[in-house]
This record gives C-alpha cells, structure tokens and sequence, in this order.
C-alpha cells in the first residue's frame, strides 16, 4: 500500500491537512537545496519542487525554503533524517520518516504516539518493505502507452493511480533516470520519490482499519513526521 492511501479516505480539515502538508514539502525542499540551489543540477530538489507543484504550493512558499536551504536566508537547514519502525494496533507494520532539528524532541514524540502501538528496533519492519522509486505521471499525448513508456524508461512496474495518472515503480537507484527519460515517452512526471512499500499488507474488518487510521492520522500530524509508510491492504 502506497504511504498516504490511508488520508484519502479519512474526512480531515481541508486548511490544516493543507498548511501541515506545505509545511512538511517546505522541510524537503530546504534539506534538498543544500546540495544547490539550480534544480536543473539537483535532482531531489527538481523532484520536491514537482511534488509541491502538484500539491498547489504558493510560489514565495517554494523560493523561500529553496533559499532557506541554499542557506541564503538565516542560515542553513539543520535537518536532519531519522527513521523509526514499529506497530499500529493489530501488528500492523509502520515505518515513519522524521526530518528534524532536535533528534531529542521528535524521540520523546515518537514515543508517545506509539504508546497505542509498539516502538520496535530498527531493522524489525524495514525487512518486510521494499524500498523504491515511486513516480506518478499522466499521459501528455493520446497515444501514450503505459507499458511501453515503463520497459524503454526502465521502469520495474507500473499501475493505474488516482485521476488518470499512472504510477511507476522503479529501483531506488534509477529513480531519477526513469524519471527524465518519461517524458520522452509521452509521459508528464508529477512526483517523483522514494518510497516504502509493504511486502505483506495486513488486511482488517472497518472496525480495525478505523482504529489504526487514527492512529497513523496522529502520527502523521506531529511536525517532525515527514512520511508514514504502512502496511495495510486495500
């Protein structure tokens, strides 16, 4: 399962789940324009401005943590990545990506929400999840064929997504070859990133799936919580 499928499916108030999601794209950005500002000669920056593209990011929002990152404002980004595994109730696996500058701060936090599930070690989830390219795109010409445009970019798979766009998985290391060659292949890539995936997806009644979506909606609403990736089917 993809890692936000859960949210579509939950009713969230639509200004704060907005303000909290340019707030986690801004954080993205900034650690990605520390390696430049140009997203022509950046890769994971090209790739953050697309996915706060699409997500209708205001253009000052974008430029200021570009140069928040570049260290063009008060300094540079100190964040730093820090990846916790464990449990949802009803074992099923998580694995939350924080971006931080106070490792302390987003520990005692973690701690706290899983309080309702189970902190594991690290290394005790991850090894049932993939970790890949992931790479939504729609189709910028009529004759666009998704499986064709997936072998001759180099894709390892491909599937239908929301709203006519069509997901490509890739390895995690040709995820930015994949994503330049697409175009060429009357592909538009909208995002682009890496991702976890769940070998395994855990399958529950509504009554449980209820239970752990408040449980990854808590998660997800911390500030140092970048991304969740969970392994619940469907």
């Amino acid at each position: 399962m993809m890692g936000a499928q859960w949210k579509a499916k939950h009713k969230q108030d639509a200004a704060n789940a907005k303000g909290r999601i340019f707030t986690k794209l801004a954080k993205e950005i900034a650690v990605a324009a520390r390696n430049g500002a140009d997203p022509d000669m950046n890769a994971k920056l090209r790739s953050a401005i697309d996915t706060a593209k699409k997500a209708s990011m205001p253009k000052d929002t974008l430029e200021r943590a570009i140069k928040k990152g570049a260290g063009l404002l008060d300094g540079p980004a100190n964040y730093e990545t820090v990846v916790y595994e464990g449990f949802a109730p009803h074992q099923v696996p998580v694995i939350v990506e924080c971006l931080t500058d106070n490792k302390n701060r987003s520990a005692q936090s973690i701690r706290q929400l899983f309080r309702k599930g189970q902190l594991a070690t690290s290394g005790a989830v991850s090894w049932d999840f993939k970790h890949l390219g992931q790479i939504e795109a729609e189709a910028s010409s009529n004759d666009a064929d998704m499986e064709l445009a997936a072998i001759e970019a180099g894709a390892q798979d491909f599937e239908s997504g929301e709203d006519n766009e069509v997901v490509f998985l890739t390895e995690a290391t040709d995820l930015d070859i994949v994503a330049k060659a697409l175009p060429e292949f009357g592909y538009k890539v909208l995002t682009a990133k890496l991702v976890y995936r769940a070998n395994n997806p855990v399958s529950l009644n509504d009554e449980q799936r209820s239970e752990v979506e408040a449980f990854l909606d808590a998660i997800d609403a911390d500030d140092d919580v970048q991304n969740v990736y969970v392994g619940l089917a469907g």
